[in-house]
């Protein structure tokens, strides 16, 4: 410590520029009720690699945040009505205000919740950014809305910020709870079907987003949250 004459300001650091302060604040949402659920349909196995991810992940101060809560050997759609439809029903759980849908072979960056967070603001669901799990994967942020609500094209991500979609995967992904009261069920359903105008084919994200999208929720990938996409037979991440 260098000799110096102490003064009379007592203003200190954050003071000093309240209103950059209070920014801060405002958008780690920390006086807000960030209470979430954590969910995941699962085989029943788990990778290693994945679960030191899942274990390292930052939780939110003085908030609650429950599970994983596993839905074990079913089909993927009949996995996450399941869960959501558990949750509704649970006194406790209903009660929250988040989901946070995680898979057993995703690998979320250490602070990946806590960014999740502050783009709930904007929109009702908000997803890290992953791949496709192939040497020429896809990112999954699928859709751009200024297109139509029919583009399902994957969108090249920009760097470092909120990119509204049509639709995400589900593999690191936080909605909003109420969504699922005001969306009818099936929330989840994976479609390969013949309607009278041509064969429709949706995986059981694809039709969840559809249904909700009529009823005006928005989706983003927050690109700053960089999320591995795991191939155990192959041993890497993609």
């Amino acid at each position: 410590m260098e000799p110096r004459i102490i003064g009379e300001s007592t203003v200190g650091l954050h003071n000093s520029d309240l209103d950059k302060s209070i920014e801060r604040v405002d958008n780690s949402m920390m006086y807000e009720d960030l209470s979430t659920i954590i969910i995941c349909p699962t085989r029943g196995t788990f990778p290693t690699r994945v679960v030191q991810s899942w274990m390292k992940m930052l939780k939110p101060m003085n908030q609650v945040v429950a599970g994983p809560i596993f839905a074990e050997a079913m089909k993927v759609d009949v996995a996450y009505n399941s869960l959501i439809t558990y949750i509704l029903n649970n006194e406790y759980l209903s009660k929250f205000k988040y989901i946070l849908t995680i898979e057993e072979d995703n690998l979320p960056p250490v602070d990946g919740l806590i960014k999740l967070y502050e783009g709930m603001k904007e929109y009702d669901v908000v997803g890290g950014l992953y791949w496709g799990k192939s040497e020429h994967g896809f990112p999954m942020i699928f859709g751009n809305p200024e297109v139509g609500p029919e583009d399902n094209r994957p969108q090249t991500p920009i760097l470092d910020g909120l990119q509204r979609a049509n639709a995400l995967g589900m593999g690191f992904n936080l909605f909003k709870l109420d969504m699922f009261r005001n969306v009818e069920e099936p929330w989840f359903k994976t479609v390969q079907e013949y309607t009278g105008k041509g064969v429709e084919e949706l995986t059981q994200d694809f039709y969840f987003y559809k249904k909700a999208a009529k009823k005006g929720y928005k989706f983003a990938c927050d690109t700053r949250i960089l999320v591995g996409h795991y191939d155990s037979k192959a041993d890497k991440v993609y």
